[in-house]
């Protein structure tokens, strides 16, 4: 019989009676990532979900890795497929993993009946099967506390399925089960972060970039599609908002106290982005700051800033090290084009002493020669839509 995917489902099985609601979404999901691969049966039983190659056509290997990062999956593995008894049980298990037995120092077989007609229980299961296959490898010995390698046998409704140690989903929840939220993403290592880590918890992202031509070149803005391609690999396709921003910075440089700039930005980036968010259906807004880390992320900073919208903003990372963040950005594969050389909007008109403990009042006052409306008027008229998408995934 040919292989198939069991993919493991994680906190979905805590859910109550809306379960039913989390699963479907799940599978409407594994579904549309797997159509770029052929023609595959994907349905759900006993907190599992099948993925199964309806002919040989379909491209196995692009499948299986694109299941590794579907949210909603706590742990996956590729099977073989058989009939429930011993005879198939040791045949299939020979053939689908009898090299790999070959290669282990020693082994056990770990079973789970969940066809309870089945007439042997887990253990006596266990127990024959691993008599059988001690004297078919007579070189790999048997340790059932510290194996080099594990044989699984699920025993389930339709048939029994052998396989090898499961690997790590991308957990979560299922994309689409927690509603739809706009990220600030800038070129950094930072803000790609914060957008996949809200999408874990089964939001749909959308992006919002400010862009600052001609202080910012052409390579900046790609690289920050790429890194929403990346994390779209992740999320699903979302929609990149690049912004032009060079006239509202510019208008800040000539209007507004120096140490003010950053400050002053940064509530316009906010509003503007609440403005899109809201227009694109989305109920928050994502940054990617973390408390402390430059000065425009002191407490006193963040609550000004983030006085000018009155949508949740969610800060996945504020509590974290560098180093977490660093260790995220590494296992999603954005840390690469992060740390390319091309400069957002952030670093243009740096202040040499910025404001660490700023108050609404002193940010009041810092713009009160700024006519903030029409800028963002204007802004948000020349706002730029980039559709983008993981490699797996069709942009319509």
């Amino acid at each position: 019989m040919k292989e198939i995917f069991l993919l493991k489902l994680g906190e979905i099985v805590l859910k109550g009676a809306n379960k039913r609601q989390f699963e479907s979404r799940l599978r409407q999901n594994v579904r549309r990532r797997m159509k770029k691969f052929g023609e595959f049966d994907v349905y759900i039983m006993q907190s599992t979900v099948y993925v199964e190659p309806k002919d040989e056509l379909a491209d196995v290997d692009g499948a299986w890795e694109a299941c590794r990062t579907i949210f909603g999956v706590v742990s996956l593995c590729r099977c073989r497929p058989c009939e429930k008894n011993l005879d198939a049980i040791f045949e299939a298990i020979e053939n689908y993993l009898g090299d790999d037995l070959d290669c282990a120092k020693s082994f056990k077989v770990e079973s789970k009946r969940s066809d309870k007609a089945f007439p042997m229980t887990s253990i006596q299961l266990s127990q024959e099967i691993g008599g059988r296959l001690a004297e078919a490898h007579p070189g790999v010995a048997v340790d059932v506390h510290h194996p080099d390698y594990t044989v699984y046998v699920e025993v389930r409704d339709f048939a029994a399925y052998v396989h090898g140690p499961a690997e790590p989903g991308a957990g979560g929840l299922p994309t689409g089960v927690g509603g739809r939220a706009m990220c600030l993403l800038s070129g950094g290592i930072d803000s790609p972060v914060a957008a996949y880590m809200i999408a874990k918890r089964g939001v749909e992202i959308e992006a919002v970039h400010f862009f600052s031509y001609p202080y910012t070149s052409q390579l900046a803005k790609d690289k920050v599609v790429e890194l929403a391609r990346l994390v779209a690999k992740y999320s699903g396709k979302m929609t990149v908002n690049v912004v032009p921003f060079t006239e509202i910075q510019e208008a800040i440089r000539d209007n507004c106290p120096e140490e003010y700039f950053t400050l002053v930005m940064r509530r316009f980036m906010m509003e503007i982005s609440q403005r899109i968010a809201r227009h694109d259906g989305c109920g928050a807004l994502i940054t990617g700051e973390n408390l402390g880390q430059v000065a425009s992320q002191t407490m006193e900073a963040m609550t000004v800033t983030g006085a000018v919208v009155d949508m949740p903003i969610f800060m996945p990372l504020v509590g974290m090290d560098k180093e977490e963040i660093v260790t995220i950005a590494r296992k999603i594969g954005t840390l690469e084009t992060s740390i390319l050389p091309y400069e957002d909007c952030c670093t243009v008109f740096t202040p040499k002493h910025p404001k660490t403990k700023p108050t609404l009042g002193q940010l009041l006052n810092a713009e009160k020669n700024l006519d903030r409306e029409a800028l963002m008027e204007r802004a948000l008229a020349g706002v730029e839509k980039i559709k983008v998408a993981g490699d797996d995934e069709a942009l319509l």
